[in-house]
């Protein structure tokens, strides 16, 4: 991705992210139920790289079904490309793991920028202690292998109610995760950081006492004279 455009998107908050992308018409980016292990992690920005997944079978999803390096789990893990966060379509199911502490840590290592699941991870205190950014909904001890049967990679995928195709950027904070259509991403950004900045001139002013009638939104246009003298001070 354009890497101004990845600087300016890790300045942006989710919530302001989500607003400039319903003046594009887009309702459903915010994925539900999905929460960073660590609030504290840096933040995530990067293009998806995805794995989905269909309910387990018994006669193929046993613990030897491993021992294949092309395991659609593992093969994904090894060939994320750096800077991607791995998406993991888990159905919402949360039962069982969508991946653990040892995959989580080679992610990593590989560079990866994140991972995602709708599901839950195991070794969740390991991950939520590491310094890298990790969402799920909710710890789960189980292998995957009892509930999930890992199917294949890098296509259009659904997590945490939200459509993702390989390649749309995946913005995430310390309150969740949003996906960003990859055609506007660079348009995105650039909105988004100039919203967080009028954001962050009317907080100082709330901050210091200022009604928000007519300034936020701002229709008084004497607030506009105040906006201009604020960003030039900094």
């Amino acid at each position: 991705m354009n890497e101004n455009t990845r600087t300016l998107l890790l300045g942006v908050s989710t919530a302001t992210l989500t607003t400039v992308l319903f003046k594009h018409g887009f309702r459903n980016v915010f994925l539900q139920d999905v929460r960073p292990l660590n609030p504290d992690a840096a933040r995530v920005v990067g293009p998806a790289y995805t794995l989905r997944t269909i309910p387990a079978r018994e006669d193929l999803d046993g613990l030897d079904a491993f021992l294949d390096p092309a395991h659609p789990q593992r093969k994904g893990v090894e060939d994320c490309p750096p800077g991607s966060v791995f998406v993991i379509d888990s159905r919402g199911d949360a039962s069982a793991a969508s991946a653990g502490g040892i995959l989580v840590t080679r992610m990593k290592m590989r560079g990866l920028a994140g991972v995602v699941t709708d599901g839950g991870f195991r070794d969740s205190p390991e991950i939520a202690a590491m310094d890298f950014p990790a969402y799920h909904t909710r710890p789960s001890a189980p292998t995957n292998l009892i509930r999930h049967h890992c199917v294949d990679l890098n296509l259009p995928i659904a997590c945490g109610g939200v459509a993702i195709f390989p390649g749309d950027i995946m913005v995430g904070d310390g309150e969740g995760i949003v996906c960003i259509p990859a055609h506007l991403a660079d348009t995105v950004a650039e909105q988004g950081a100039a919203q967080t900045e009028y954001e962050d001139f009317v907080l100082s002013r709330v901050q210091a006492g200022h009604t928000i009638r007519g300034l936020y939104p701002m229709t008084d246009e004497s607030n506009r004279a105040h906006f201009a003298a604020w960003r030039a001070a900094r």
